[in-house]
Protein backbone atom coordinates (compact mmCIF):
# COMPACT_ATOMS: atom_id res chain seq x y z
CA UNK A 1 0.00 0.00 0.00
CA UNK A 2 3.07 2.46 0.74
CA UNK A 3 4.42 1.59 -2.48
CA UNK A 4 0.90 1.87 -4.73
CA UNK A 5 0.43 5.50 -2.45
CA UNK A 6 3.88 6.78 -3.38
CA UNK A 7 3.38 5.84 -6.93
CA UNK A 8 -0.02 7.49 -7.41
CA UNK A 9 1.77 10.99 -5.72
CA UNK A 10 4.37 11.12 -8.14
CA UNK A 11 1.76 10.42 -10.94
CA UNK A 12 0.00 13.51 -9.54
CA UNK A 13 2.79 15.82 -9.09
CA UNK A 14 3.95 14.66 -12.77
CA UNK A 15 0.31 15.90 -13.98
CA UNK A 16 -0.15 18.58 -11.48
CA UNK A 17 3.49 19.97 -13.22
CA UNK A 18 2.33 19.58 -17.04
CA UNK A 19 -1.22 20.34 -17.12
CA UNK A 20 -0.52 23.94 -16.11
CA UNK A 21 -2.46 24.12 -13.22
CA UNK A 22 0.92 24.87 -10.93
CA UNK A 23 1.47 28.47 -13.33
CA UNK A 24 -1.75 28.92 -12.64
CA UNK A 25 -1.72 28.90 -9.08
CA UNK A 26 1.63 30.99 -9.26
CA UNK A 27 0.58 34.06 -10.97
CA UNK A 28 -2.27 34.59 -7.92
CA UNK A 29 -1.80 35.92 -4.44
CA UNK A 30 -0.93 33.70 -1.51
CA UNK A 31 -4.12 35.30 0.03
CA UNK A 32 -6.14 33.94 -2.71
CA UNK A 33 -4.41 30.88 -2.20
CA UNK A 34 -5.30 30.73 1.11
CA UNK A 35 -8.76 31.80 0.76
CA UNK A 36 -9.23 28.79 -1.86
CA UNK A 37 -7.41 26.26 0.57
CA UNK A 38 -10.38 26.87 2.84
CA UNK A 39 -12.85 26.72 0.61
CA UNK A 40 -11.77 23.83 -1.06
CA UNK A 41 -13.49 19.87 -0.44
CA UNK A 42 -11.31 18.18 -3.26
CA UNK A 43 -8.16 16.33 -1.70
CA UNK A 44 -6.02 16.82 -4.91
CA UNK A 45 -6.98 20.66 -4.94
CA UNK A 46 -5.84 20.87 -1.09
CA UNK A 47 -2.68 18.98 -1.88
CA UNK A 48 -2.11 21.65 -5.09
CA UNK A 49 -2.60 24.33 -3.21
CA UNK A 50 -0.93 23.73 0.36
CA UNK A 51 1.88 23.16 -1.58
CA UNK A 52 1.90 26.45 -3.74
CA UNK A 53 1.53 28.21 -0.48
CA UNK A 54 4.22 26.86 1.54
CA UNK A 55 6.35 27.79 -1.56
CA UNK A 56 5.37 31.23 -2.11
CA UNK A 57 5.59 31.94 1.27
CA UNK A 58 9.38 31.14 1.12
CA UNK A 59 10.01 33.83 -1.44
CA UNK A 60 8.07 36.42 0.70
CA UNK A 61 10.31 39.25 2.12
CA UNK A 62 9.57 40.19 5.59
CA UNK A 63 7.39 43.07 4.87
CA UNK A 64 5.37 40.24 2.24
CA UNK A 65 5.17 37.90 5.21
CA UNK A 66 4.08 40.28 8.03
CA UNK A 67 1.12 41.55 6.09
CA UNK A 68 0.58 37.88 5.62
CA UNK A 69 0.24 36.86 8.89
CA UNK A 70 -2.15 39.77 9.44
CA UNK A 71 -4.38 38.45 6.71
CA UNK A 72 -4.22 35.40 8.99
CA UNK A 73 -5.04 37.01 12.03
CA UNK A 74 -7.82 39.36 11.13
CA UNK A 75 -9.56 37.85 7.82
CA UNK A 76 -9.25 33.97 8.93
CA UNK A 77 -10.49 34.86 12.88
CA UNK A 78 -13.57 33.63 14.56
CA UNK A 79 -16.80 35.47 14.15
CA UNK A 80 -17.84 35.94 17.46
CA UNK A 81 -21.54 36.63 16.52
CA UNK A 82 -21.77 32.88 15.50
CA UNK A 83 -19.89 31.99 18.48
CA UNK A 84 -22.14 33.42 20.75
CA UNK A 85 -25.19 31.99 19.10
CA UNK A 86 -23.80 29.02 18.85
CA UNK A 87 -22.98 28.69 22.42
CA UNK A 88 -26.41 30.14 23.12
CA UNK A 89 -27.70 26.98 21.35
CA UNK A 90 -25.65 24.94 23.18
CA UNK A 91 -26.71 26.21 26.72
CA UNK A 92 -30.27 26.08 25.64
CA UNK A 93 -30.22 22.40 24.43
CA UNK A 94 -27.06 20.46 25.17
CA UNK A 95 -26.27 17.85 22.68
CA UNK A 96 -24.02 16.16 20.40
CA UNK A 97 -24.73 18.37 17.58
CA UNK A 98 -25.11 21.83 19.33
CA UNK A 99 -21.60 21.01 21.09
CA UNK A 100 -20.32 20.26 17.74
CA UNK A 101 -21.35 23.17 16.25
CA UNK A 102 -20.33 25.64 19.19
CA UNK A 103 -16.60 23.67 18.79
CA UNK A 104 -16.86 24.61 14.95
CA UNK A 105 -17.52 27.82 15.14
CA UNK A 106 -15.20 28.62 18.26
CA UNK A 107 -12.10 27.15 15.81
CA UNK A 108 -10.78 30.00 13.99
CA UNK A 109 -10.55 29.20 10.03
CA UNK A 110 -6.59 29.54 10.19
CA UNK A 111 -6.40 26.53 12.54
CA UNK A 112 -7.36 24.19 9.56
CA UNK A 113 -5.59 26.66 7.31
CA UNK A 114 -2.40 26.03 8.59
CA UNK A 115 -3.50 22.07 9.23
CA UNK A 116 -4.08 21.82 5.56
CA UNK A 117 -0.50 22.97 4.96
CA UNK A 118 0.67 20.50 6.78
CA UNK A 119 -0.74 17.67 4.30
CA UNK A 120 2.52 18.44 1.91
CA UNK A 121 5.52 16.51 2.44
CA UNK A 122 7.66 18.37 4.20
CA UNK A 123 5.68 21.32 5.20
CA UNK A 124 5.78 20.65 9.01
CA UNK A 125 9.56 21.79 8.53
CA UNK A 126 8.36 24.30 6.97
CA UNK A 127 5.29 25.24 9.09
CA UNK A 128 8.09 25.39 11.84
CA UNK A 129 10.06 27.63 10.08
CA UNK A 130 7.08 30.35 9.17
CA UNK A 131 6.01 30.72 13.47
CA UNK A 132 10.00 30.89 13.20
CA UNK A 133 9.51 34.39 11.15
CA UNK A 134 6.13 35.28 13.05
CA UNK A 135 7.78 35.46 16.40
CA UNK A 136 10.72 36.89 14.46
CA UNK A 137 8.58 39.75 12.94
CA UNK A 138 5.65 40.08 14.87
CA UNK A 139 6.22 38.92 18.55
CA UNK A 140 4.50 41.74 19.95
CA UNK A 141 1.99 42.60 17.50
CA UNK A 142 -1.21 42.37 19.16
CA UNK A 143 -2.86 41.59 16.14
CA UNK A 144 -0.88 38.54 15.41
CA UNK A 145 -0.87 37.36 18.96
CA UNK A 146 -4.06 34.63 18.99
CA UNK A 147 -2.46 33.84 15.42
CA UNK A 148 0.78 32.26 17.30
CA UNK A 149 -1.32 30.80 19.73
CA UNK A 150 -3.13 28.70 17.21
CA UNK A 151 0.34 27.58 16.14
CA UNK A 152 1.47 26.55 19.81
CA UNK A 153 -1.77 24.98 20.18
CA UNK A 154 -1.06 22.88 16.99
CA UNK A 155 2.03 22.15 17.83
CA UNK A 156 1.70 21.17 21.11
CA UNK A 157 -0.40 18.25 19.85
CA UNK A 158 1.76 17.36 16.35
CA UNK A 159 5.27 17.61 18.89
CA UNK A 160 4.14 15.61 22.26
CA UNK A 161 6.50 13.27 23.35
CA UNK A 162 4.34 10.54 21.92
CA UNK A 163 5.57 11.32 18.40
CA UNK A 164 9.41 12.43 19.56
CA UNK A 165 12.06 9.71 18.59
CA UNK A 166 15.19 9.79 21.05
CA UNK A 167 18.42 9.59 18.63
CA UNK A 168 22.17 9.10 20.23
CA UNK A 169 24.29 10.84 18.54
CA UNK A 170 27.94 10.07 18.03
CA UNK A 171 31.36 11.17 16.16
CA UNK A 172 29.86 8.46 13.24
CA UNK A 173 26.29 10.26 12.63
CA UNK A 174 26.06 11.66 9.33
CA UNK A 175 27.73 14.51 8.69
CA UNK A 176 24.69 16.95 7.80
CA UNK A 177 22.93 16.35 11.41
CA UNK A 178 26.84 16.80 13.26
CA UNK A 179 27.19 19.92 11.02
CA UNK A 180 23.84 20.60 12.55
CA UNK A 181 25.00 20.34 16.20
CA UNK A 182 27.64 22.59 15.64
CA UNK A 183 25.01 25.43 14.48
CA UNK A 184 22.38 24.56 17.30
CA UNK A 185 25.06 24.78 20.38
CA UNK A 186 23.59 27.85 22.36
CA UNK A 187 25.53 27.54 25.70
CA UNK A 188 29.08 26.07 25.26
CA UNK A 189 30.23 26.93 21.53
CA UNK A 190 31.62 24.20 19.50
CA UNK A 191 34.79 26.10 18.03
CA UNK A 192 35.66 23.52 15.67
CA UNK A 193 35.33 20.10 14.82
CA UNK A 194 38.10 18.58 16.71
CA UNK A 195 36.07 20.36 19.81
CA UNK A 196 32.90 18.43 18.74
CA UNK A 197 34.57 15.14 18.32
CA UNK A 198 36.03 15.75 21.88
CA UNK A 199 32.29 15.85 22.80
CA UNK A 200 30.94 12.81 21.08
CA UNK A 201 33.92 10.41 20.45
CA UNK A 202 35.19 9.49 24.11
CA UNK A 203 33.60 6.83 26.05
CA UNK A 204 32.62 8.83 28.89
CA UNK A 205 31.15 11.58 26.73
CA UNK A 206 27.26 10.95 25.48
CA UNK A 207 24.91 13.08 23.20
CA UNK A 208 21.08 12.16 22.84
CA UNK A 209 18.53 14.46 20.51
CA UNK A 210 14.79 14.19 20.23
CA UNK A 211 13.82 13.91 16.01
CA UNK A 212 10.18 14.19 14.94
CA UNK A 213 9.38 11.61 12.02
CA UNK A 214 8.48 14.52 9.70
CA UNK A 215 11.71 16.45 10.19
CA UNK A 216 14.31 13.64 10.20
CA UNK A 217 17.56 15.16 9.19
CA UNK A 218 16.31 18.27 11.49
CA UNK A 219 17.11 18.01 15.75
CA UNK A 220 14.74 19.39 17.64
CA UNK A 221 16.63 19.87 21.23
CA UNK A 222 19.65 17.80 22.50
CA UNK A 223 22.08 17.30 25.50
CA UNK A 224 25.63 16.79 26.18
CA UNK A 225 26.43 14.75 28.93
CA UNK A 226 29.91 13.95 30.62
CA UNK A 227 30.33 10.67 32.76
CA UNK A 228 32.20 11.40 35.73
CA UNK A 229 33.66 10.38 39.38
CA UNK A 230 31.74 12.86 41.32
CA UNK A 231 30.15 16.28 40.86
CA UNK A 232 32.15 18.45 38.54
CA UNK A 233 32.98 22.22 39.53
CA UNK A 234 33.76 23.54 36.15
CA UNK A 235 33.18 23.59 32.83
CA UNK A 236 36.58 23.66 31.88
CA UNK A 237 37.83 20.66 32.97
CA UNK A 238 34.92 18.81 31.64
CA UNK A 239 35.65 20.14 28.38
CA UNK A 240 39.78 20.83 28.39
CA UNK A 241 41.33 19.45 25.79
CA UNK A 242 44.06 17.33 27.77
CA UNK A 243 41.67 15.70 29.91
CA UNK A 244 42.19 11.98 30.50
CA UNK A 245 38.66 10.21 29.15
CA UNK A 246 37.50 7.18 31.83
CA UNK A 247 35.83 4.11 30.95
CA UNK A 248 31.88 4.43 31.01
CA UNK A 249 31.38 1.58 33.52
CA UNK A 250 33.62 3.30 35.84
CA UNK A 251 31.23 6.55 35.81
CA UNK A 252 29.30 6.99 38.97
CA UNK A 253 27.98 10.44 38.17
CA UNK A 254 26.54 12.25 34.50
CA UNK A 255 26.79 15.59 33.96
CA UNK A 256 24.09 17.08 31.62
CA UNK A 257 26.25 20.15 30.93
CA UNK A 258 24.53 21.46 28.00
CA UNK A 259 20.67 21.47 26.51
CA UNK A 260 20.04 23.30 24.00
CA UNK A 261 16.80 24.13 21.85
CA UNK A 262 17.27 23.95 17.69
CA UNK A 263 14.46 25.33 16.32
CA UNK A 264 13.60 28.96 17.08
CA UNK A 265 9.85 28.04 15.60
CA UNK A 266 9.18 25.61 18.49
CA UNK A 267 9.75 28.58 21.18
CA UNK A 268 7.52 27.63 24.41
CA UNK A 269 7.41 24.12 22.78
CA UNK A 270 8.74 22.15 26.09
CA UNK A 271 11.24 19.75 25.42
CA UNK A 272 13.34 19.29 27.45
CA UNK A 273 11.67 17.98 30.55
CA UNK A 274 11.00 15.08 28.52
CA UNK A 275 14.51 14.60 27.75
CA UNK A 276 16.86 14.99 30.26
CA UNK A 277 14.40 12.19 32.05
CA UNK A 278 14.15 9.88 29.03
CA UNK A 279 18.07 9.98 28.85
CA UNK A 280 18.55 9.63 32.75
CA UNK A 281 16.52 6.64 32.90
CA UNK A 282 18.40 5.02 29.48
CA UNK A 283 22.28 5.34 31.07
CA UNK A 284 20.89 4.05 34.06
CA UNK A 285 19.81 0.92 32.55
CA UNK A 286 23.01 0.93 30.32
CA UNK A 287 25.60 1.78 33.38
CA UNK A 288 24.13 0.72 36.68
CA UNK A 289 26.91 2.31 38.38
CA UNK A 290 25.48 5.64 37.51
CA UNK A 291 24.03 7.22 41.06
CA UNK A 292 24.48 11.11 40.44
CA UNK A 293 22.38 12.68 37.73
CA UNK A 294 23.06 16.53 37.67
CA UNK A 295 23.24 19.48 35.82
CA UNK A 296 25.98 21.73 35.47
CA UNK A 297 24.22 24.85 34.22
CA UNK A 298 24.72 28.97 33.43
CA UNK A 299 23.23 31.38 35.54
CA UNK A 300 21.84 33.55 32.53
CA UNK A 301 20.16 36.30 34.59
CA UNK A 302 22.91 36.86 37.54
CA UNK A 303 24.69 39.89 35.92
CA UNK A 304 21.68 41.63 34.29
CA UNK A 305 19.89 41.58 37.76
CA UNK A 306 23.08 42.06 39.86
CA UNK A 307 23.46 45.09 37.95
CA UNK A 308 19.76 46.61 38.32
CA UNK A 309 20.41 46.03 42.25
CA UNK A 310 23.53 47.84 41.68
CA UNK A 311 25.98 44.89 42.88
CA UNK A 312 28.94 44.94 41.09
CA UNK A 313 30.22 40.94 41.22
CA UNK A 314 33.56 41.39 39.84
CA UNK A 315 34.81 42.74 42.98
CA UNK A 316 33.57 39.97 44.87
CA UNK A 317 34.80 37.07 46.53
CA UNK A 318 33.94 33.49 45.40
CA UNK A 319 31.86 32.70 48.90
CA UNK A 320 30.32 36.20 47.92
CA UNK A 321 29.84 35.46 44.20
CA UNK A 322 28.21 32.14 45.44
CA UNK A 323 26.07 33.53 48.50
CA UNK A 324 24.33 36.05 46.12
CA UNK A 325 23.76 33.44 43.36
CA UNK A 326 22.23 31.47 46.06
CA UNK A 327 19.57 34.16 46.85
CA UNK A 328 19.34 34.78 42.94
CA UNK A 329 18.07 31.33 42.33
CA UNK A 330 15.59 30.34 45.19
CA UNK A 331 14.48 34.01 46.13
CA UNK A 332 14.49 36.54 43.15
CA UNK A 333 10.96 35.75 41.72
CA UNK A 334 9.44 36.32 38.66
CA UNK A 335 5.99 36.33 36.84
CA UNK A 336 3.77 33.72 39.03
CA UNK A 337 6.36 33.53 41.88
CA UNK A 338 7.88 31.17 39.72
CA UNK A 339 12.05 31.99 39.72
CA UNK A 340 13.34 34.77 37.87
CA UNK A 341 16.47 32.91 36.23
CA UNK A 342 15.11 31.56 33.11
CA UNK A 343 16.93 28.16 33.63
CA UNK A 344 16.32 27.68 37.38
CA UNK A 345 12.83 27.76 36.14
CA UNK A 346 13.13 25.60 33.54
CA UNK A 347 15.14 22.86 36.33
CA UNK A 348 13.18 23.53 39.16
CA UNK A 349 10.02 23.10 36.98
CA UNK A 350 10.92 19.80 35.75
CA UNK A 351 11.46 18.16 39.56
CA UNK A 352 15.09 19.35 40.14
CA UNK A 353 16.82 20.29 43.35
CA UNK A 354 19.28 23.52 43.24
CA UNK A 355 22.17 21.20 44.76
CA UNK A 356 25.73 22.87 44.50
CA UNK A 357 27.54 26.56 43.70
CA UNK A 358 30.77 26.50 42.20
CA UNK A 359 32.51 29.60 41.53
CA UNK A 360 34.99 30.15 38.46
CA UNK A 361 33.23 27.39 37.08
CA UNK A 362 33.04 29.17 33.63
CA UNK A 363 36.25 31.42 32.28
CA UNK A 364 34.75 32.10 29.09
CA UNK A 365 33.34 35.75 28.21
CA UNK A 366 29.91 34.77 28.15
CA UNK A 367 30.38 32.81 31.10
CA UNK A 368 32.15 36.30 33.18
CA UNK A 369 29.42 38.34 31.52
CA UNK A 370 26.62 36.02 32.53
CA UNK A 371 26.95 35.34 36.08
CA UNK A 372 30.68 36.45 37.02
CA UNK A 373 31.77 32.75 36.39
CA UNK A 374 28.89 31.03 38.86
CA UNK A 375 27.58 27.95 37.45
CA UNK A 376 25.28 25.52 39.41
CA UNK A 377 24.55 21.88 39.85
CA UNK A 378 20.73 20.94 39.40
CA UNK A 379 19.93 17.33 40.99
CA UNK A 380 18.03 14.86 39.44
CA UNK A 381 17.12 12.88 42.05
CA UNK A 382 14.57 9.99 39.99
CA UNK A 383 13.06 9.11 42.79
CA UNK A 384 11.78 12.35 43.82
CA UNK A 385 11.44 13.76 40.59
CA UNK A 386 7.50 13.45 40.66
CA UNK A 387 6.63 14.91 44.07
CA UNK A 388 9.50 17.86 43.29
CA UNK A 389 7.80 18.93 40.34
CA UNK A 390 4.28 18.71 42.26
CA UNK A 391 5.62 21.04 45.16
CA UNK A 392 6.72 23.30 42.28
CA UNK A 393 3.34 23.85 40.82
CA UNK A 394 2.25 24.65 44.66
CA UNK A 395 5.46 27.63 45.31
CA UNK A 396 8.06 25.26 47.15
CA UNK A 397 11.52 25.30 45.25
CA UNK A 398 13.92 22.32 45.80
CA UNK A 399 16.99 23.14 47.52
CA UNK A 400 19.68 21.75 49.22
CA UNK A 401 20.55 22.52 52.85
CA UNK A 402 23.83 24.21 51.48
CA UNK A 403 22.24 26.37 48.84
CA UNK A 404 20.06 27.49 51.65
CA UNK A 405 22.62 28.65 54.35
CA UNK A 406 24.75 30.03 51.06
CA UNK A 407 21.29 32.49 50.57
CA UNK A 408 20.80 33.39 54.61
CA UNK A 409 24.46 34.17 54.07
CA UNK A 410 24.15 37.00 51.37
CA UNK A 411 21.69 38.90 53.50
CA UNK A 412 24.74 41.03 54.81
CA UNK A 413 26.06 41.47 50.55
CA UNK A 414 22.99 43.07 49.16
CA UNK A 415 21.41 46.08 49.38
CA UNK A 416 18.76 47.04 52.32
CA UNK A 417 15.63 46.65 50.52
CA UNK A 418 17.06 43.17 49.58
CA UNK A 419 17.68 42.01 53.57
Amino acid sequence: MSLLADLLTTVFERRFRKDGLSMDLQNRSIEDLSRDLIASDAEHTIRALSQAIVQRFDTLDDAAKLEFFKFLATQMDIDAAAVRAALADYEATPSKASYGAFAAAAEPPRQEFIRRLNAVPGATGALVNMRADLLRLARKDPQTQALDMDFRHLFASWFNRGFLVLRPISWETPAHILEKIIAYEAVHEITSWDDLRRRLAPPDRRCFAFFHPAMPSEPLIFVEVALTHGVPSSVQGLLAETRAPMAADQADTAVFYSISNCQSGLASISFGNSLIKQVAADLSLELPRLKTFVTLSPIPGLGHWAKGQGINLTDRTGDELKAIAAHYLIREKGRGDAPLDPVARFHLGNGAQVFQLHADADTSAKGQQQSAGVMVNYLYDLSKVAQRHEDFTAGTLAASKDIKTLADAARSLLPNEKV
